[in-house]
């Protein structure tokens, strides 16, 4: 259950304004250094103008030191002119004669490989940051380089000055937008709010109503469905007590599935039950023996996974839509495996096997479920030997237990028919109908013979195979 529910409009409200003040940071961010790139790139630009102008003022280097001094008192721009060896023979702002050698400045270095040099710096000489343009230029005798510098902070004020207007501006733009936004909330609040007060008067409605929306073509959609709803709720109301009829079948029909369940996995499990305790208690158990017990159980382990995957068996061949997983099988092996692994369970009971081998093209797990179903039948029932026949006509399963009576052999097949409530059958009424339906579905037959007290016998004839 939710705890503390929002509205509709407050949460467009919010997410809108998450959205915009997300938008709003993050474009600022990216306009603040794209802008600031710009505008440092404009003042490199206006620096090699002033270098050009005032080079036409210094072109005989004369008198540089002083026309340094007047450049930086027009303009606000430090002035520097250094030889082609890097010594100082011009500054505006300090004096040049006590000036370390400028040969290995960033901005030197640029300009002597290319048009001109370019810098951010922290400068020793006046202990704060500059931006330092050097343009170099060739006289009759020699070259020197003539470099301006503007100061970081005065360009910082400046840029944050512009800076702040076009966020402004933009944070207006934006504003508007917000305001756009929440407009279309509180129609999207009023639309819903229509809609839940005709979803309250539906649930209490004894006649037909309408709602009616043109907001957008959403909202006409959802009205003109809610109107059919209403339309339809008296007819479902008249079929109401046949769907609760449905689903208490449907309930059944899930028990029925789980019973089913239950009662073939019982089988692997107790194989591997007796196996594992046999493990557990016997320490000095030979290593052969050993061996051979886990591969037992490695075997009900692999077919216990196998029979998950025919968890809706008896449903699909109710429905007839089981397929088969058709193979060359030798039925003798799958008889051979069923009794050894019943007379772990059924110790006291004998079982005399008197087979061949017989090649079928079967689903070697549906038949091996038959047959272990027929044999535990016999055994289940019978205080006596079960007698097991395979050659190439039939499998016949015989024992000496209580029998069937003739009324009840046609319904034994019937899924969930149980002969008697009796303490020695903790069956589930589901082997036999398996067993039938997995005969059909390799066109074998089924046929029982039994009398009571004297015992049954279980054939599954392969004659029309042949």
């Amino acid at each position: 259950m939710i705890k503390n529910p929002i509205k509709l409009h407050d949460i467009f409200f919010r997410k809108f304004l998450y959205l915009f003040v997300a938008i709003f940071l993050i474009l600022c961010l990216v306009f603040y250094f794209w802008i600031k790139s710009i505008y440092i790139e404009q003042v490199k630009i206006s620096l090699l103008h002033n270098i050009d102008i005032a080079q036409l003022q210094i072109s005989q280097l004369n008198d540089t030191n002083n026309i340094a001094k007047s450049i930086k008192a027009a303009t606000g721009l430090r002035v520097t002119v250094i030889s082609n060896t890097g010594k100082v023979i011009a500054e505006s702002d300090k004096e040049f004669k006590n000036m370390d050698n400028h040969i290995d400045r960033i901005e030197i270095i640029q300009a002597k490989n290319k048009s001109f040099g370019f810098a951010i710096r922290y400068s020793n000489s006046l202990q704060k940051y500059l931006l330092y343009v050097a343009k170099r230029y060739n006289t009759k005798d020699d070259s020197y380089y003539l470099r301006m510098a503007r100061d970081v902070e005065f360009i910082d004020d400046k840029f944050f000055y512009m800076a702040l207007k076009i966020a402004l501006l933009f944070f207006g733009f934006l504003g508007f937008g917000f305001l756009v936004s929440l407009h279309i909330s509180k129609e999207v609040q009023i639309q819903t709010e229509n809609i839940l007060k005709f979803l309250r008067n539906l649930t209490k409605q004894t006649r037909v109503s309408n709602i009616n929306s043109n907001y957008s073509i959403e909202f006409v959609q959802i009205t003109k469905l809610l109107s059919k709803v209403s339309k339809n709720l008296a007819k479902k109301n008249r079929l109401k007590s046949k769907y609760n009829t449905k689903l208490k079948l449907s309930n059944i029909q899930k028990d029925d599935i789980i019973s089913a369940i239950s009662h073939e996995f019982k089988n692997p499990i107790a194989v591997i039950d007796g196996y594992t305790q046999t493990l557990l208690e016997d320490k000095q158990l030979n290593q052969t023996i050993r061996e051979r017990f886990l591969q037992k159980i490695h075997l009900n382990t692999i077919k216990l996974a196998d029979m998950v995957d025919r968890l809706r068996l008896s449903i699909k061949l109710e429905d007839g839509n089981q397929s088969l997983n058709i193979e060359n099988t030798n039925i003798n092996n799958c008889v051979k495996q069923a009794v050894e692994e019943l007379q772990q369970i059924y110790k006291k009971t004998d079982i005399m096997i008197t087979s061949c081998d017989v090649y079928l093209d079967i689903d070697k797990t549906l038949i091996s479920i038959a047959i272990n179903n027929l044999i535990e039948n016999a055994l289940k029932y019978s205080s006596d030997t079960v007698f097991i026949r395979l050659d190439n006509h039939s499998l016949s399963i015989t024992d000496s237990g209580i029998g069937i009576k003739p009324t009840d052999i046609e319904k034994i097949t019937q899924k969930f028919y149980k002969i008697s409530s009796s303490i020695h059958d903790n069956s589930l009424g589901i082997g036999l109908f398996l067993v039938k339906n997995i005969l059909n579905l390799h066109s074998f037959k089924l046929s029982v013979e039994s009398e009571v007290n004297i015992g049954t016998k279980f054939e599954i004839i392969f004659e029309d195979y042949f």
